[in-house]
């Protein structure tokens, strides 16, 4: 086998309903459903040469420069989940990586990153073996889960959910199933504009705060809303109803951030002007009816979603009344992905 090299592209995402609280091997404690984004993506090239011994080797670049924690984050995922990555022996691996969108803007990458590297693996495998059938989604999304849990949603277009959910036959904790076929058109249209309240690193990282999640008081009660958000948006998704589909946007997102408060020890993720845009967010609806919500993720950062058909009024409103708020007046305008790789 000659030298050869692998690339793919693969994007971040953003919960609706969210996902926090983990058990055993990477396994969600309720299901969770969110958008898969387009423009803020992970690209990764590996060249892979072949060595004389029976173990491989790997190198890695994040934008052009070695980055040793993510190369033993890789590592150990690799020697972790070694019975799926048996074809790697006898290989040279150099891995390059980069983000479409500023390292510092804190938008999740891990979810990018770690599914963008499966696929990379997933393609050596088909090389290695001469295989020339296309890529199985699901086999993707088990193993992006296994590096990262949200990554597991990252390998589908435009919406995914993780986790068993009644309604959903073939859903599952071990991987995410693509919504495509079950969303009304609007919401493959819809923008994500990423308000970029502050750029640094979070003072607790998710790992920490999915494990404060073990014995908090209120994490039983959590799940079984999550449970029932999920149910609701799955209706709402296919009848196009945006008003509930904001009400449970907002609902999660604040939620989310209302057991980061309660835990123990309590922190908070949110700043001053993360509720200055969630306040002028409810107020621009209130006045104009334009059907915009905010979500939030692990951190301070605002996700304002929008159909397209608004992208015109809802960029004039962020140019306007949300820069103010935003680090350097960051902001990132993205879209649903909605092709299939």
């Amino acid at each position: 086998m000659n030298d050869f090299s692998v690339s793919s592209a693969s994007p971040s995402n953003i919960a609706i309903v969210k996902y926090w609280g983990k058990h055993g091997n990477q396994l969600p404690n309720n299901p969770s459903i969110s958008f898969t984004l387009s423009r803020c993506h992970t690209e990764t090239q590996i060249h892979i040469k072949q060595n004389a011994n029976e173990n491989y080797s790997m190198r890695f670049l994040f934008e052009g420069k070695e980055s040793p924690k993510f190369q033993e984050k890789i590592e150990k995922y690799l020697i972790d989940n070694q019975q799926y990555f048996s074809f790697l022996k006898g290989l040279d691996l150099e891995v390059e990586s980069r983000n479409t969108f500023p390292h510092s803007s804190g938008i999740a990458s891990s979810a990018a990153s770690m599914s963008a590297l499966v696929l990379c693996l997933l393609k050596i495998e088909k090389a290695v073996n001469h295989d020339v059938t296309p890529l199985d989604m699901r086999k993707a999304s088990f193993l992006s889960r296994l590096a990262s849990g949200s990554a597991a949603r990252s390998v589908f277009p435009v919406m995914a959910l993780w986790g068993v959910t009644p309604s959903v036959p073939d859903s599952s904790d071990e991987y995410a199933v693509p919504l495509a076929d079950m969303v009304h058109p609007v919401f493959k249209t819809y923008h994500d504009s990423i308000l970029i309240v502050s750029n640094k690193e979070k003072s607790v990282s998710s790992r920490v705060g999915h494990s404060l999640m073990n014995g908090h008081p209120l994490a039983e009660q959590r799940y079984a809303t999550a449970r029932q958000n999920t149910e609701r948006l799955l209706k709402v998704l296919k009848n196009g109803d945006l008003t509930e589909f904001m009400t449970i946007a907002e609902a999660e997102a604040l939620q989310l951030h209302e057991m980061m408060a309660t835990s123990n020890p309590p922190y908070k993720l949110m700043e001053p002007n993360t509720m200055k845009i969630i306040e002028s967010v409810r107020a621009f609806r209130h006045e104009t009816n334009i059907p915009a919500c905010f979500t939030l993720d692990a951190g301070p950062n605002v996700h304002l979603l929008y159909p397209e058909a608004y992208e015109k009024q809802v960029g004039d409103f962020i140019n306007e009344s949300l820069l103010q708020y935003c680090h350097d007046n960051q902001c990132i305008d993205d879209i649903v992905q909605n092709m299939k790789r």
